[in-house]
């Protein structure tokens, strides 16, 4: 029985070699973002629980419009990672230039929204705090608003350095070739450190902007980290093949188009709507008032440090599973894909079992109530709690999607959170008295049911197909 079992989920050193020495540069560039992300979230919350509550909401949409560019380059990715196995460059490059078409209209858009909405987007989220007298609750949303909006107008600029940059780590990624993203990644850190450290106390001879500061560090830290990958990919043309001619004109066939459009579009608007879902969840418990936001705030910035390992190990698979469907390996893809599922569960609970008994020790870090602290080290908990699902449900959805089974991925993850998971969290944030604590840790573990769902689309083996081999180019 176990050696069926160990067959079937665990590979032998070669496989794990290969897996790794892809993945590890990944993990590492998500860690980076991530953990100066963590530095400059503690540096603003060294200021005040009003500063990082006005910045913790605006990220909330950042986090939307990152997420959506995400779902414009997955789906032409599926083709460009199967066309990649198949080695044909120029379908690649018509991919590559879709994609930058897409990204391009995105930012336009997101800039336009953020431009002229911002300051109503931010009021959605500021409700009364009923722990303070009407004055002082008056006081705090007043600031709360005023440090949200002079963040955001200042990281509207980096939603190009973004959007493009993602364009060009996506194709780049799909080649396998994932140290060069790292590399941006690891430029962009010591600049931003650096300028946090200097533009939001008035450190090193710099003004003291606090969270303007904050904000003018990240938007330079993406063009830094965009600018590597491109300049990358231009100078290697041999190694990058589908960047040759690429700006000569905008031609992509028809058929491709249409293919592209047809299994894009699912993920656009999933990977949209899922984001913008998780900000409706995240409006939810802000009626229980801002503590929740500042407590959110604390706990989803650790983890999200650690969550880098499952989602990189997700991506893995898209390029892995990917290229094997691209090379008509459909039994390969599956083998493989059994392996990662497991490996990426595995990986993800002892990173839990880690990430617990620090939940009492990251919210000291910072400069906020004991109330806050608490709560957020209970948030912490639960999420650890709920991280292994998180890993399985994530790895699920790069199977589907590695296949082209965008349509799937629509349901699996749109259906399940607007239909499930934001009526769960209205019903209980606006129709019940129920505390923070019991609310919060049965919406989060509710992604029990998406599990089950997933491992019934992933056994149905109705994603294993190549969708590349009758496109010409």
């Amino acid at each position: 029985m176990f050696t069926g079992f160990k067959k079937k989920f665990i590979g032998d050193r070669k496989f794990y070699k290969k897996v790794l020495l892809m993945v590890i540069p990944m993990i590492l560039q998500n860690l980076v973002t991530n953990f100066v992300s963590m530095i400059d979230n503690i540096m603003v919350g060294q200021m005040g629980t009003e500063q990082m509550n006005g910045v913790s909401i605006v990220n909330q949409y950042i986090f939307v419009f990152n997420v959506t560019i995400f779902g414009a380059v997955s789906g032409p990715s599926i083709f460009g990672a199967q066309f990649f196995g198949k080695k044909d460059h120029e379908g690649q490059k018509q991919t590559f230039r879709f994609r930058l078409i897409v990204c391009t209209l995105i930012i336009t858009a997101g800039s336009l929204i953020f431009g002229l909405f911002g300051r109503q987007l931010i009021d959605l989220f500021i409700s009364p705090d009923e722990s303070l007298s009407k004055e002082q609750a008056l006081i705090s949303a007043e600031q709360t608003m005023k440090y949200g909006s002079s963040y955001l107008k200042i990281m509207i600029a980096g939603l190009l350095p973004f959007g493009i940059g993602q364009a060009y780590s996506s194709v780049v990624r799909e080649c396998g070739e994932t140290k060069i993203p790292m590399i941006g990644a690891l430029s962009a850190v010591g600049v931003n450190l650096l300028l946090d450290y200097g533009l939001i106390f008035g450190n090193l001879g710099m003004p003291k902007m606090g969270v303007r500061g904050a904000a003018a560090a990240t938007v330079i830290s993406k063009f830094i980290e965009a600018s590597v990958i491109i300049i990358y990919v231009h100078i290697h043309k041999d190694r990058n093949k589908y960047v040759n001619g690429v700006y000569r004109s905008f031609y992509i066939p028809k058929k491709l188009v249409i293919d592209m459009i047809k299994r894009g579009t699912p993920l656009l608007i999933n990977e949209f709507l899922w984001a913008a879902g998780m900000s409706v969840i995240a409006q939810c418990y802000s009626v229980r008032g801002l503590d929740v936001i500042a407590a959110r705030n604390i706990s989803g910035t650790m983890t999200n440090l650690f969550g880098a390992v499952y989602i990189q190990l997700g991506a893995c698979i898209a390029i892995i599973v990917g290229a094997k469907l691209g090379a008509n390996k459909l039994g390969e893809a599956r083998d493989l894909d059994n392996k990662l599922l497991f490996f990426s569960v595995s990986a993800t609970c002892l990173l839990s079992l880690i990430i617990v008994p620090l939940s009492p020790l990251f919210p000291m870090l910072y400069n906020t109530t004991d109330i806050i602290r608490k709560l957020s080290a209970f948030m912490i908990i639960i999420q650890a709690a709920a991280m292994p699902m998180w890993s399985y449900t994530n790895a699920c959805y790069f199977t589907l999607r590695s296949g082209g089974k965008t349509g799937i991925t629509f349901l699996f993850d749109f259906c399940y959170t607007w239909l499930f998971m934001i009526p769960l969290a209205f019903l209980l944030a606006y129709k019940t008295k129920m505390d923070i604590h019991p609310l919060y840790t049965v919406i989060t573990l509710s992604e029990a049911v998406k599990v089950v769902i997933g491992y019934f689309m992933v056994r149905s083996d109705i994603w294993i197909n190549n969708i590349v081999d009758n496109i010409d180019n």
